[in-house]
């Protein structure tokens, strides 16, 4: 009897183990062909070296994004740093503005994307004289660490309305390659008075009416001295950075659709960047309450903007914002014949 119930075990042993071993072999073999099926494809631009390092599949990217977020919050050791190949790189596409069109929420979205780094914070290196004084290797610094064939993006809308900054750049990157979200100029120029309204509030400061500030008191018309107005006249900004860069090195992004319908926006910037297409729909729910898009990275982690993006804004006179459009239209239409693309601006 002793025998024979030995026996019994050694045979479920047997076929337990190998089992095992056949599942072990399938998992190899699975993960290898995901691999191979997806592999991030080179950056086909000028905004790359000659010679890319041996890329890593997306798939291995998505799992690695952990540890760039330990890194992030500085649990990382050197070791693990140095172990992973992992580097700050300048980067190699920038959000240059504007002010207020959604470059917060375009940030937030592209690195979404396995093969996109972004910097947390706004530098502000190109538009700040006492950061640009810091130097190349400063700014450097500044950019999270990333694997090789990762691009770092960063945002600081500022750069688009200073003057200084198109050269600045150029000295750095003569191909980098430039993003630029806009919305309805006049809708856009009363976002940027709510938000330095609020701030006044939080102070106990009193601020003008936007009336009054958009529109001079003395001649009636619009007040083009006032910067959420000289802001909006986008076509003016853009033709001091054509002096430097091609047109084809800049990408426009409609801040009213990326609010409304933000998939099909994501899609044509991934094109733009030559990035695979790896942010979906299931990447993107509507937030009811907070009516606006959120974001999914994976199954368990979520996140939503800022409870300060959208913002009431307060009513403004019709007439005024009659005034505005019609002052915003010519600029409109020649921002539309620059570009190449046509937005349904009133």
């Amino acid at each position: 009897m002793l025998f024979k119930q030995q026996a019994l075990l050694r045979q479920k042993l047997f076929v337990l183990g190998s089992l095992a071993i056949g599942s072990l072999l399938y998992l190899v073999a699975r993960v290898g062909s995901l691999d191979r099926l997806q592999p991030i494809c080179p950056i086909e631009s000028r905004l790359g070296p000659p010679h890319l390092p041996e890329q890593i599949p997306l798939r291995t990217l998505q799992y690695k994004r952990g540890l760039l977020h330990e890194i992030r919050k500085g649990n990382a050791t050197k070791e693990q740093i140095r172990l992973h190949n992992l580097v700050q790189q300048l980067p190699r596409a920038i959000i240059i503005g504007v002010r207020k069109g959604g470059t917060r929420a375009l940030l937030e979205m592209l690195n979404l994307h396995p093969a996109v780094v972004k910097a947390s914070q706004e530098i502000h290196f190109f538009d700040n004289e006492q950061n640009y004084a810091r130097g190349i290797d400063w700014y450097r610094e500044k950019m999270p660490f990333s694997f090789p064939n990762q691009i770092t993006i960063e945002k600081s809308p500022a750069y688009f309305i200073t003057e200084e900054v198109p050269e600045r750049i150029f000295k750095m990157n003569s191909s980098i390659k430039l993003l630029i979200i806009v919305r309805e100029p006049t809708t856009r120029a009363v976002s940027d008075y709510t938000q330095v309204l609020e701030g006044k509030e939080r102070k106990n400061k009193t601020y003008h009416k936007f009336e009054k500030l958009a529109i001079d008191g003395n001649t009636c018309e619009v007040n083009i001295k006032y910067k959420a107005v000289r802001t909006s006249i986008y076509t003016k900004h853009l033709e001091r950075w054509l002096k430097y860069f091609p047109v084809e090195q800049f990408h426009i992004v409609d801040g009213d659709r990326l609010i409304t319908d933000p998939l099909p926006e994501l899609q044509l910037v991934e094109r733009f960047l030559n990035l695979p297409s790896r942010i979906s729909q299931y990447n993107l729910y509507f937030n009811a309450t907070r009516g606006f898009y959120c974001l999914r990275f994976n199954i368990v982690f979520n996140k939503c903007l800022a409870g300060s993006k959208g913002r009431i804004h307060p009513e403004v006179d019709p007439s005024v914002v009659a005034k505005l459009r019609k002052f915003f239209h010519p600029f409109n239409q020649k921002f539309y014949q620059i570009t190449g693309r046509t937005f349904n601006w009133p």
